[in-house]
């Protein structure tokens, strides 16, 4: 099992990369960066890549939408060039209220715009001249409004002929076909013991149908990590991240987190944190996130207990464990764990 960690996208970017940099002697192997609607990731990966020497470099996420096949290629082509072959691409669909609200586009077809990105990436870095026709037209033909357009393939030499594909996903039929064309998933709010009884079934089926030359489906999964006799109380620091997702991150009947915590057997309360952060009652939000929820998607209290929460991470089948370290010495914390792992 590898160990990373997500950089804080909300706060100083130049800070929180350097210190990601700053865990990579204590044993980190990854650093995943997101983007929502804030500063951009490729710019901060980039940087990532001149201060780090080992650390792979993830997207979690490029959302599929805001940017063409062809530029999500060459990004990740670019990255893995500037790090030396160490870039992951995570891709996702993102939700409606990003894409349409931050973004101006319309929210369709996100399976088949998710699959054909992975599969025009992909053949972009095999370096094949691309004449594509789907949701995505490479080149523009002339009945849509191309005059000048031709095949082409990508200029440059990429690094590596395959880059790891990461996809989020958290609905039934966008997990089937991460487990069928991804090299790796990130699923968000990942509770362990609850993870085959909601993704079970279509982890399976996707993966029935995959090729044998992906090789098994990688898991990146986790959640704030704490180690003490009084570490249980930074549980409750996911309390608002939690109530977020399950709350604000979309509107009612249309929440995949919100789904999620139902199927998790949060029905009532996963209502009652969206009324209430729709409501604008963020606070109070937080506090309906029932205990269980934060225990179980976290690794915090005494030592034995810890090493307990990891094992549970990788007996559900997570090959990266994900943590954000809390406390006054994250190196310590890191190198703790990846001693266990």
């Amino acid at each position: 099992m590898e160990l990373s960690m997500m950089l804080d996208y909300a706060g100083d970017p130049r800070r929180a990369a350097d210190q990601a940099a700053a865990l990579e002697s204590a044993g980190l192997d990854a650093v995943w960066v997101a983007e929502a609607w804030g500063f951009d990731s490729p710019t901060i990966m980039g940087y990532l890549a001149a201060r780090t020497e080992r650390l792979k470099i993830g997207s979690a996420i490029l959302n599929v939408y805001s940017r063409t096949p062809g530029l999500i290629a060459q990004t990740a082509a670019g990255l893995d060039a500037l790090s030396g072959g160490r870039a992951l691409l995570g891709l996702g669909a993102s939700g409606p209220q990003v894409v349409e609200g931050w973004h101006g586009m319309p929210y369709d077809k996100p399976l088949g715009r998710t699959r054909e990105t992975v599969e025009l990436c992909r053949r972009i870095w095999r370096r094949e001249t691309i004449d594509h026709h789907g949701i995505t037209d490479m080149p523009l033909p002339p009945e849509k409004g191309g005059r000048h357009g031709k095949p082409l393939k990508i200029l440059t030499r990429p690094v590596r002929p395959t880059i790891p594909v990461y996809i989020a996903s958290l609905g039934p039929a966008n997990v089937r076909l991460t487990a069928e064309i991804a090299d790796g998933w990130l699923p968000t709010l990942f509770i362990p013991e609850k993870a085959a009884a909601v993704w079970g079934g279509p982890l399976a089926e996707g993966t029935a149908k995959r090729s044998s030359e992906l090789g098994p489906l990688q898991t990146v999964a986790g959640g704030l990590l704490a180690i003490g006799d009084d570490a249980a109380a930074v549980r409750d620091l996911a309390r608002p991240q939690i109530a977020l997702y399950v709350g604000g991150m979309g509107a009612v009947g249309k929440n995949f987190y919100n789904d999620l915590a139902v199927a998790y057997g949060y029905e009532e309360e996963a209502r009652r944190i969206q009324e209430l952060y729709l409501a604008g009652r963020r606070r109070d939000a937080a506090a309906a996130v029932p205990d269980e929820f934060c225990e179980l998607m976290t690794l915090c209290g005494p030592e034995g207990y810890v090493r307990e929460r990891v094992e549970a991470f990788r007996e559900a089948g997570v090959t990266m464990l994900n943590v954000t370290p809390v406390g006054p010495d994250p190196a310590k914390l890191i190198e703790t764990v990846k001693s266990w792992l």
